[in-house]
């Protein structure tokens, strides 16, 4: 019988070689060591084959047989994270990494969990420069793996995950009933290489760099492409853990941010979670995760990897600082979407030398015009650039950088590359200057440069085509026109095809040819429509604030049209009688009169009226509870959402701000609230809760 040897059953060869095989791809592509030759390790995999064939019923979804078996898939379904995956925070000098380890330290002395002498204890890892991923196991059996997507949800890519042999499919000994484990793909660069030279022998497409290999090959539609890319993996964290064996009682309760309930851990420190998921079969990177200790020993681990990154199989782009201790972890907790108990801090970018064949300028979707340099084509940062950011003229002129230059530019992880400065004893005799545009080269609109700016900006506002997309979008967002169903992808289609150039245009729209744009349907169109006929009434300070006027936000045109009533009266008032309004300084005053002067601009507005836009005179506060008072909004609430609640709070003369200050009165917090919160609580702020807003508003 084929695989078997001596008394040995079907199914006991069948485990033996399964075993055997498994433990060659850990050896190989966990430890790069391998311990059989490819020839003996292919002969293992047929005697493996025939003994399934010969024995269909001992065929299970976790041999290394069935790694490969699922039809490739017309696109990805999504996941919904359970815990979601989120970012960190970064460093990239040494005071920052100082000011973490004194947050972390001052924060747990408070807590108690420090003594006024002892320093916090890191447990450091690699930032490996791959593709985040979650695999969810279910008791013990790999189920599901999904991208890191926006942090909340992924794609859904699990049969290309099962052809990894780095990944086990079933773990080992007394697994969790379920198990969520965070780590990295990525590709070596030898095998990243060899991949690139096969590509071109067979003329597909060769990759820039291993991230993008690893990440190209993941969302491969067919498994089997997939299943011939050399990707490894290793674990780094976990998300959701829960119901452990009984031999493996919980002893933390760990509450991730966003997660519904907590998760019950078997350790105690992030050092030793690790080595449990190392325990149950998982790759983790132990040849290089190291404890450290202080902002000393943060900077000695940050040194030591540095030294020996070119060393490394893999690119890396930074090490990792986590507090290990979890309970300290709970007790640091989390800010917006990064936990402040980790830090990524980030290598020096990466320089390179090439010539700059001209200097251009972009129009940007707000009127910025930023030049960029086209580049004779140059490999930086693991990427081939051929154009960079030259941010403004004033950067320009002070770097001294001209046309023909040889330059340096530098690109550090996913930042967009950057012309350093010139090279200048290679300066050519035909060298030539920068000179600004005085019109923007989309429209032809004047270009403006403001006083005490560093921007220049194109003044074609509305009539601008760089421009018409996000003012067309922005018009229609909840804010202002509220015109629901018209997102940025529709008004794409609108714009490129013409049929759109004004926000007028909206109004003309009519379902039977909206029918016919990408995800369109009949019901979709009418709905749209509907929506556009609803926003023919707008409250003056709606429509005032959909215009994108630079510098007047929801609460500024608001406060505006209370004052003058009308968008004839706004259009005519001068500078003066607009810094009338209260909290209506000169440079807002003076940028509405810029865009009135704009006689294409109030075209617009004429257009708007001959479609039978007739906004709505804004009505003045009856209550003056809250006359002055300044309120911050931060976190979920039960009952309103975000908007519901300031408009009753400006409705009693209240105002809204999106930061904290001094001069913030009180702070509105409902559930996941996070650095408002406690920036609030240290300047003393009064913090209500939902009850409390609707106490104070006399509407409880």
């Amino acid at each position: 019988m084929s695989g078997t040897s001596g008394g040995e059953s079907a199914a006991q060869a069948a485990a033996r070689l399964r075993a055997e095989l498994e433990q060659h791809n850990v050896r190989y592509y966990v430890y790069d060591e391998p311990s059989i030759s490819d020839a003996e390790y292919d002969g293992l995999m047929r005697q493996l084959e025939a003994l399934e064939a010969e024995h269909p019923e001992l065929v299970t979804p976790e041999s290394p047989t069935q790694r490969v078996g699922a039809a490739p898939v017309s696109a990805f379904g999504s996941v919904r994270h359970v815990v979601p995956m989120l970012s960190l925070n970064n460093a990239f000098d040494e005071e920052e990494v100082a000011a973490f380890d004194r947050r972390v330290t001052d924060t747990l002395r408070g807590a108690g969990l420090l003594g006024p002498a002892q320093q916090a204890d890191y447990f450091c890892e690699l930032k490996l420069d791959g593709l985040a991923i979650s695999l969810r196991y279910e008791d013990g059996r790999l189920v599901q793996a999904a991208t890191r997507g926006d942090g909340q949800t992924g794609e859904d890519v699990t049969s290309n995950i099962r052809t990894i042999k780095a990944i086990p499919l079933q773990l080992k000994g007394a697994a969790p009933k379920v198990l969520e484990v965070r780590g990295e793909v990525l590709m070596n660069r030898a095998d990243f290489e060899k991949l690139n030279v096969a590509q071109a022998k067979r003329d597909e497409k060769v990759f820039v760099n291993p991230r993008n290999a690893a990440a190209g090959s993941l969302r491969q539609l067919d498994p089997r492409i997939t299943a011939k890319r050399p990707l490894r993996f290793f674990a780094y964290g976990w998300g959701e853990v829960q119901g452990l064996p009984g031999a493996q009682n919980g002893l933390f309760d760990e509450t991730s941010a966003g997660a519904g309930q907590a998760s019950v851990l078997p350790e105690k420190s992030h050092g030793a979670m690790l080595a449990w998921l190392h325990e149950l079969g998982l790759p983790v990177n132990l040849m290089h995760n190291h404890r450290a200790t202080g902002a000393e020993g943060l900077m000695a681990f940050y040194a030591k990897v540095g030294a020996m990154r070119a060393t490394l199989p893999y690119d890396i782009d930074g090490v990792v600082y986590k507090v290990d201790s979890l309970p300290a972890q709970k007790v640091l907790g989390f800010v917006a979407r990064a936990p402040r108990f980790a830090l990524a801090h980030k290598f020096a970018a990466e320089e390179a030398t090439t010539t700059l064949l001209d200097i251009e300028v972009q129009v940007g979707r707000t009127g910025a015009i930023t030049p960029v340099a086209r580049l004779k084509p140059v490999f930086v940062g693991g990427v081939t650039v051929t154009n960079a950011t030259l941010h403004n003229e004033d950067e320009i002129r002070r770097k001294d950088v001209r046309i023909g230059d040889t330059v340096i530019v530098r690109r550090a992880g996913d930042v967009i590359p950057e012309v350093l400065g010139p090279v200048l004893e290679k300066r050519p005799d035909d060298a030539r200057e920068f000179v600004m545009p005085t019109a923007c080269p989309v429209c032809g609109s004047a270009i403006e440069r403001l006083e005490d700016e560093t921007i220049a900006r194109c003044t074609g506002g509305l009539f601008c085509g760089a421009q018409r997309k996000q003012t067309l979008w922005h018009a229609a967002s909840r804010k202002a026109l509220d015109i629901e169903g018209l997102g940025e992808k529709l008004v794409d289609q609108l714009v490129d095809s013409g049929r759109v150039k004004t926000l007028a245009d909206l109004y003309s729209l009519r379902p039977l040819e909206l029918v016919g744009l990408d995800r369109m349907g009949q019901k979709s169109a009418d709905n749209l429509v509907a929506a556009i006929e609803k926003a023919r009434e707008p409250g003056l300070g709606r429509l005032l604030f959909a215009l994108g006027i630079r510098h007047v936000g929801e609460t500024t045109a608001r406060d505006v049209a209370r004052h003058f009533g009308s968008i004839d009266a706004i259009m005519d008032a001068d500078e003066e009688a607009l810094s009338s309004v209260p909290d209506v300084g000169p440079v807002v005053a003076a940028s509405i009169r810029r865009f009135f002067a704009e006689q294409h601009n109030r075209d617009v507005i004429e257009q708007l009226k001959a479609q039978g836009v007739n906004p709505v005179a804004e009505a003045v506060p009856q209550g003056t509870t809250l006359a002055g008072k300044t309120f911050v909004l931060t976190g979920t609430l039960p009952n309103w959402t975000r908007e519901e609640a300031s408009m009753h709070i400006q409705a009693a003369g209240g105002k809204v701000s999106g930061s904290v200050s001094k001069k913030t009165a009180y702070l509105v917090a409902g559930e996941e609230a996070g650095s408002k919160l406690t920036k609030a609580q240290d300047l003393g702020v009064t913090v209500l809760d939902e009850d409390a807003l609707k106490a104070l508003l006399g509407m409880s």
